[in-house]
C-alpha cells in the first residue's frame, strides 16, 4: 500500500492518477490504429505519466512491448543509441530469455558492453563513448524493432532534443528509419511548444505531418477537487474545495506542483484534522527551502546581467515582453539588445521559457524562491 497517495515521480496503477480520461482515450486509439504521436505540452504538466498511463491500459499492455525513453539529456546521435538500447533491454530482462535474446541477437555493435550475472540475466553496462558507429547501433535497434515478436511503442520524452544534435540530418535520418519500420509506433513527447512545432508542422522538415497532434493541457479544478478530497478523506483529513482551488491557482492547473505541494499536505496532516490555506502556504515554503542550495547554485553560475533580468522577470508576475521600453526602464536594464542576449541564454539553460514572445520562469518553486529573496 502507497502511504502516500500523492505521487511525485513514477506511476503506480489508476488510484493515483488524475482524470486525463479523455487524453488516455484518444493516445490510446491513435496507437493502436497504427498512428505515431506528437504529444505536447509545458514541463511537469504530466506528459509522462499519461502515457504510463495508457501503457498500462490492458490493450496495450498485453498486445505490444512498451518502451519509454528519456532523451532529455543526450546531446548526440550516440547517446540518443544509447539511452533507446538501454531503455528496450531494461524492459525486455523482465520479459523472460527468449525477449531479451532476440533483442542480443540483431545489437551486434553493443553486445560487448552487455554483461550476465550469476542468473544468467543480461546488464547493461555499455558506455556511451564504447558506440563507435550511432548509425550502426540505430540500424541494429530499428532492425530489432521491426523483427520483433510483438508489435512496439516506443515514447521518446523531450523528443526536441535531436535539434541541438551535432550531426547532420538527424531528422531526416530519423524518419527514415521510423517510416521503413512497420512493426513500431512512436509517441514524440515535447515540453518545448516551439521547436515541437517546427519538428512536426513546417513543410520543410523531414517529419511534417507524419504524426497526429495531442495537445496536454491543465486537468480541469472539478477533477482536481474530487481526487484530492478523496485521498485526503483516507486519511480522515478534510480539505475544502477552496482550498484545493488555491492550491491549484498558484501553480496554474500544473500537475507536478499540485501533487508536490498535495504530498507534503498529506505528509504534514494528522487524522481528523483540517487542511487548510494557511498549511498550503506552510508546505509551498517547505517545498522552496528544500531546494534552496540548488538555487544558490544556480545563480552562482549566472552573470551579473542574467541575474538582474532573471530577477525583473520573477518581480513582474507572469508572463512580460522582457525587450519593451516599459519593462527595461522599469527594471533598470540596460538595453533591448542586451536583454535580448541574455533572455536567449536563460532560455539556453532551461530557467525559463518563451510562448509567443512572452516569457516566464517555468519553475513556480524558482519564482516564488526570487520572490523572497
Amino acid at each position: 500500500m502507497i502511504k502516500n497517495p500523492f505521487l511525485t515521480y513514477g506511476y503506480n496503477g489508476p488510484e493515483y492518477f488524475c482524470d486525463r480520461e479523455e487524453e488516455t482515450k484518444r493516445l490510446t486509439s491513435l496507437l493502436v490504429n497504427g498512428n505515431h504521436v506528437a504529444l505536447i505540452s509545458p514541463r511537469r504538466m504530466g506528459k509522462t505519466g499519461l502515457i504510463r498511463h495508457c501503457f498500462a491500459q490492458k490493450q496495450l499492455m498485453e498486445g505490444y512491448h512498451l518502451f519509454i525513453v528519456d532523451i532529455y539529456a543526450t546531446k548526440s546521435l550516440a547517446e540518443l543509441a544509447y539511452e533507446l538500447g538501454r531503455a528496450i533491454l531494461t524492459v525486455l530482462k523482465s520479459k523472460g530469455l527468449k525477449a531479451w535474446e532476440r533483442f542480443l541477437q540483431v545489437v551486434g555493435s553493443m553486445r560487448t558492453g552487455i554483461t550476465f550475472d550469476a542468473f544468467g540475466q543480461p546488464s547493461w553496462n555499455l558506455e556511451i563513448g564504447d558506440i563507435q558507429s550511432p548509425q550502426v547501433s540505430l540500424d541494429e535497434i530499428f532492425r530489432y524493432l521491426s523483427q520483433a515478436d510483438k508489435p512496439c511503442i516506443v515514447a521518446v520524452d523531450e523528443f526536441q532534443a535531436i535539434m541541438d544534435y551535432p550531426e547532420k540530418n538527424v531528422e531526416a535520418l530519423l524518419r527514415t528509419y521510423i517510416q521503413n519500420c512497420n512493426n513500431a509506433w512512436f509517441v514524440f513527447s515535447g515540453s518545448k511548444r516551439h521547436m515541437m512545432g517546427e519538428i512536426f508542422s513546417s513543410p520543410a522538415r523531414p517529419f511534417y505531418q507524419s504524426a497526429s497532434t495531442i495537445s496536454l493541457r491543465p486537468i480541469s479544478l472539478d477533477s482536481y477537487t474530487s481526487f484530492i478530497t478523496r485521498h485526503f478523506a483516507s486519511k480522515n483529513v478534510k480539505i475544502e474545495p477552496e482550498t484545493v482551488q488555491y492550491i491549484y491557482n498558484k501553480f496554474e492547473g500544473t500537475t507536478w506542483y499540485i501533487q508536490k505541494i498535495c504530498n507534503e499536505l498529506f505528509a504534514m496532516s494528522d487524522p481528523h484534522s483540517n487542511c487548510g490555506i494557511e498549511e498550503v502556504d506552510v508546505a509551498i515554503k517547505c517545498a522552496v527551502e528544500e531546494k534552496d542550495d540548488v538555487y544558490q547554485d544556480m545563480m552562482a553560475r549566472l552573470s551579473s546581467r542574467q541575474k538582474i533580468l532573471l530577477l525583473a522577470l520573477a518581480h513582474s508576475h507572469g508572463n512580460v515582453q522582457p525587450t519593451s521600453g516599459s519593462f527595461i526602464k522599469k527594471f533598470n536594464l540596460t538595453s533591448a539588445s542586451s536583454v535580448q542576449r541574455n533572455l536567449i541564454a536563460l532560455q539556453e539553460k532551461d530557467i525559463i521559457t518563451n510562448s509567443s514572445g512572452q516569457y516566464r520562469i517555468y519553475d513556480y518553486f524558482l519564482n516564488f524562491w526570487l520572490n523572497k529573496e
